[in-house]
């Protein structure tokens, strides 16, 4: 199973970005785990600068951005 984490601490594009997700998980039947980590301590230990983070198996993909539905759909799937 899938693991993802939406990083931030609840600004508008870390919201949009949850969603998206939750959206395209739903949309296409893929069987993750989603979690949205709020704490700055823990989003400190990816090593990100900005949020939204997206973290897929605990691989940073993207962060700073609110990235494409297919580039999403990408991660989500491999």
């Amino acid at each position: 199973m899938t693991s993802v984490k939406i990083l931030g601490t609840g600004c508008k594009k870390c919201q949009t970005l949850e969603q998206r997700v939750r959206d395209l998980v739903s949309q296409n039947n893929i069987d993750v785990v989603i979690e949205k980590v709020t704490d700055i301590n823990e989003m400190m230990n990816y090593g990100i600068m900005m949020t939204p983070g997206l973290v897929v198996n605990e691989k940073v993909v993207s962060s700073g951005i609110i990235p494409k539905d297919d580039q999403i759909l990408n991660w989500l799937r491999s």
